[in-house]
């Protein structure tokens, strides 16, 4: 079965970076268009990130461009989202999301916190 399972958030202070990460199994992840999306407290999804299986990207987020890459591994099945000059605005839930076989699929999520 497809799984997704997202880690490396946490609290990091303002100007500061993560690297967060998501083990894909249960299908051919090479082959697939990868997501990340975020959700802000007390707000919507947002779509941050697309990543094609050739490695083009999509960038949804104005808010990020110049502080987030979006990669993949897909020899490891993971994707990866490095997060730099971190700002207040991007505390949410993080999550990698999947299209697959008809039915959208997403990881539990990984906090991350910019706070001082």
């Amino acid at each position: 079965q497809v799984q997704l399972v997202e880690s490396g958030g946490g609290l990091v202070q303002p100007g500061g970076s993560l690297r967060l990460s998501c083990a894909a199994s249960g299908f051919t992840f090479s082959s697939y268009y990868m997501r990340w999306v975020r959700q802000a407290p007390g707000k919507g999804l947002e779509w941050v990130f697309g990543i094609a299986s050739d490695g083009t990207i999509t960038t949804y987020a104005d808010s990020v461009k110049g502080r987030f890459t979006i990669s993949r591994d897909n020899a490891k099945n993971t994707l990866y989202l490095q997060m730099d000059r971190l700002k207040s605005e991007d505390t949410a839930v993080y999550y990698c999301r999947l299209w697959y076989s008809g039915r959208d699929y997403v990881g539990q999520g990984t906090q991350v916190t910019v706070s001082s």
